[in-house]
């Protein structure tokens, strides 16, 4: 059996890389829905459709456990999936399977706190707060899954996304690095004429941009601490799969990576990120 990794595209290797070095010996799959990407500005109901296609694809090719690396995907269609469609799917397969998201274990870490926390809510008022800036997709802007989710576990914490249009995009086509730069550099001054001042701390809120952390590093004010989304994935499933033996991620260090849109090689931007040639087979 093996371990699947979704994203709308490209974005997601940056959470499938960590993940294999978590878990060397473990089999990976990796779909990128390169057809349909980016995901950030559909409507809920198709993000919805697109996921279940490509976590059926991966259980198809044998994964027990599907990761969606992708917050949109995670914020908008997970629960639903979770709650309305697994439950057939497994007696259908005959298999436990399972997906999960990467939004919980960001919050985790963002907040210190286990996802089961519920701040008691108290008239105290705070006497300083620290200001999280989360950097998304127009969709999980939109959800407002950061705000809500973090705000039932620390009042002390004022969160603040910024919609960043078309830098999925960009950074999926692999557009030059003087232009991403730009794109960054115009949403984290944006964020800060919102906030007022810079922001404490900041969340790459998409798998994209990962890939150009060091952007964001050079755009935000020397030292700020930068939650990584991989990083904080590994862990939690790392805890997962302790509590959860019955799951299978193989053995034989497999990888494949498939993709709905065009195979072959991938751009020299995610080569670059990836350390060498990455090639793709058609889903």
């Amino acid at each position: 059996m093996a371990i699947g990794v979704f994203d709308s595209g490209v974005g997601g290797l940056s959470v499938h890389h960590r993940l294999v070095e978590r878990f060397p010996q473990a089999d990976f799959v990796y779909l990128a829905d390169q057809a349909n990407t980016p995901y950030g500005g559909r409507p809920g109901e198709e993000i919805v459709d697109l996921t279940r296609a490509g976590c059926e694809r991966l259980f198809a090719e044998g994964c027990d456990v599907v990761v969606l690396a992708c917050n949109t995907a995670s914020g908008i269609a997970l629960r639903r999936l979770q709650q309305t469609w697994l439950p057939g799917c497994r007696k259908t397969l005959g298999r436990p399977v399972n997906v999960l998201g990467i939004i919980v274990p960001t919050i985790e870490a963002a907040t210190g706190l286990p996802w089961e926390h519920e701040a008691e809510r108290r008239g105290d008022k705070v006497e300083k707060l620290d200001v999280l800036a989360v950097f998304s997709t127009p969709a999980t802007a939109a959800s407002r899954v950061y705000e809500i989710e973090i705000d039932k576990r620390r009042q002390d914490v004022a969160v603040f996304s910024q919609a960043c249009p078309d830098l999925a995009g960009m950074i999926e086509a692999g557009a030059p690095r003087a232009d991403l730069a730009a794109a960054v550099q115009g949403h984290v001054a944006a964020i800060t004429r919102r906030i007022g001042r810079a922001p404490d701390r900041a969340i790459l809120g998409c798998t994209h941009y990962e890939i150009v952390a060091d952007l964001f590093g050079a755009a935000l004010p020397a030292g700020t601490p930068v939650i990584h989304q991989p990083q904080a994935t590994a862990d939690a499933l790392a805890g997962y799969f302790e509590r959860h033996p019955e799951f299978a991620i193989g053995s034989g260090g497999g990888r494949r990576f498939l993709t709905t849109g065009r195979p072959g090689a991938q751009s020299s931007l995610v080569e670059a990120f990836w350390g060498g040639p990455l090639s793709f087979e058609r889903a």
